[in-house]
C-alpha cells in the first residue's frame, strides 16, 4: 500500500487516511516514513498504536517536545528559541514550572463554575440561528461558542471574538488557500501577542475575576509568568482553546448526520450527552498528530530508533486501534469504556483544557438535542486542507 499520511489534499478531500492508517496498525505500527525534500522536511517514524502513542506521551525524557518542537513541520534553530517559551514546545522539568503556574485557571472546579454560563450562551446560538436564512453549524455553533468562552476566560470584551477567530484561522489554516498564505500564520501570531500585551496591561491597572488577572499574579512560591511567557500561553489559549472544540463539536455534529440512528438516541435521553463528547472526541481526533524527537537511541516494538530521528504520533489512528475499542469504526456515543487520547496520552502534555473541552461539548450537545431534535444537514460538508488539525470549515444545516 502506498503511504502518505501528510498528504494535505487528502485531508482536504476525504479526512483522515482511515484505510493506510488500518493498514499500518496491523503490519507496521512503527513505520518509517519518507520525507519530501521540496517541503523541506525528513522522513520520520510514525506511531499508529493506542499503546505506543501512550508510551511517547509518557516518556518525556525518551520522546523530547522541545528539541525540535511538536510541531511537524520543520523550523530554523534560530527560530525554535522563542517557541521554546511555549507549554507546547518544552520538556519537564521547565514544562512543569509553567503549568504549574497557569493551572491555576483550569482546576476542574474553576471550570464546573462555568457550566451554567456555557448553558446560556448555547441556547443564545440557538436564538441567534433561528432568526438567520440560512445557518451554517460550524459559523453558527461550533466556532462561537469556544470564542465566547476564551473572551470570558480573558476577560476581553465579547466583539474581540470576531478578531480571535480570524486569528485562530490564520494560524492554523496556513496551508489552506481559503484562510491563509504561509506566511500569514506569523502575522497572525504577532498580533496576537500585541493583543496579550494590551490585556495584561489593562489588568495590571484594573484587576478583574479572570483568568488573566490570575495568571499575572505571583503564584504561591513567588514565581510570576514573564511578557513573553504571557504572550505566548495567550497564543496557546487562543489556537487550543478553540480549535479542538470547534472541531470536535463541528466533526460530532457531522458524525449525528452520518448515523441518525446516534442522534436519535441522543434526542431521546440526553443524559448520553456526556459519553457522546468522550466519543466526538474519539471519532474525530481533532489534533491529528505531534511531533517528538528521539533523546537516546531506543526501541519501540523492536524497531531501534536512533537519538535525533523524528517521531510522529498519531491520535487519530490510535483512536481506532482494533487493540484497544471493539468496533473502532462504529460511531456509538454510549461507548463505554472509552479510552480516547484525543487529549493527548497522558504525561506532562495532557491537555490542560481538556475538562472545558468535554464540558463544552456535552452542555452544547444537551441544548442542540433538546432545543432543534429535528436539526439536518442541509449540504456538503468542507474540510481543511491540514493535517495536523482534523478540521471542518463549513457544514450547512436547517434547524
Amino acid at each position: 500500500m502506498d503511504i502518505n499520511l501528510v498528504d494535505q489534499d487528502h485531508y482536504a478531500s476525504k479526512g483522515a487516511p482511515h484505510d493506510q492508517l488500518r493498514w499500518l496498525r496491523a503490519n507496521a505500527p512503527v513505520f518509517w516514513h519518507e520525507g519530501d525534500a521540496e517541503r523541506g522536511w525528513p522522513g520520520f517514524w510514525a506511531l499508529t498504536k493506542h499503546e505506543d502513542v501512550v508510551h511517547v506521551s509518557r516518556h518525556s525524557d525518551l520522546f523530547s517536545s522541545a528539541a525540535k518542537l511538536a510541531l511537524f513541520d520543520e523550523m530554523p534553530e534560530e527560530q525554535r528559541d522563542l517557541q521554546r517559551m511555549m507549554m507546547l514546545n518544552q520538556d519537564p522539568p521547565e514544562h512543569t514550572r509553567r503549568r504549574s503556574l497557569v493551572n491555576r485557571g483550569f482546576t476542574p472546579r474553576a471550570i464546573s463554575k462555568l457550566e451554567e454560563h456555557i448553558r446560556e450562551i448555547c441556547h443564545q446560538l440557538v436564538d441567534e440561528a433561528r432568526d438567520k436564512p440560512e445557518a451554517d453549524f460550524v459559523r453558527d455553533f461550533a466556532a462561537p461558542l469556544p470564542l465566547y468562552v476564551i473572551c470570558e476566560l480573558l476577560g476581553a470584551p465579547l466583539e474581540d471574538r470576531d478578531k480571535i477567530f480570524e486569528w485562530s484561522n490564520r494560524m492554523i489554516g496556513a496551508q489552506d488557500p481559503d484562510y491563509a498564505d504561509p506566511d500569514e500564520g506569523q502575522n497572525a501570531a504577532m498580533e496576537v501577542y500585541a493583543y496579550a500585551n494590551e490585556l495584561a496591561a489593562a489588568r495590571k491597572d484594573d484587576p478583574q475575576d479572570d483568568i488573566v488577572t490570575k495568571l499575572l499574579q505571583p503564584a504561591e512560591n513567588g514565581e510570576v509568568l514573564s511578557v513573553d511567557e504571557f504572550d505566548l500561553f495567550v497564543l496557546l489559549l487562543v489556537v487550543a482553546g478553540n480549535e479542538t472544540t470547534r472541531n470536535a463539536a463541528s466533526g460530532g455534529m457531522l458524525a449525528l448526520f452520518e448515523n441518525p440512528e446516534q442522534w436519535a438516541r441522543l434526542v431521546a435521553d440526553r443524559t448520553l450527552a456526556g459519553p457522546a463528547a468522550d466519543e466526538i472526541v474519539r471519532w474525530v481526533s481533532p489534533v491529528n498528530l505531534f511531533r517528538r524527537t528521539a533523546t537516546t537511541n531506543t526501541v519501540v516494538r523492536d524497531q531501534e530508533i536512533a537519538e535525533g530521528d523524528k517521531v510522529v504520533v498519531f491520535y487519530t489512528s490510535a483512536n481506532r486501534d482494533e487493540d484497544v475499542f471493539q468496533n473502532p469504526d462504529v460511531f456509538d456515543i454510549g461507548r463505554t469504556p472509552n479510552p480516547q487520547i484525543g487529549f493527548g496520552g497522558g504525561g506532562a502534555h495532557f491537555c490542560l483544557g481538556n475538562h472545558l473541552a468535554k464540558l463544552e461539548l456535552r452542555v452544547l450537545f444537551e441544548v442542540l438535542s433538546e432545543r432543534i431534535p429535528t436539526l439536518q444537514q442541509a449540504g456538503e460538508a468542507t474540510r481543511l486542507r491540514s493535517s495536523f488539525i482534523n478540521g471542518i470549515k463549513t457544514l450547512p444545516v436547517t434547524l
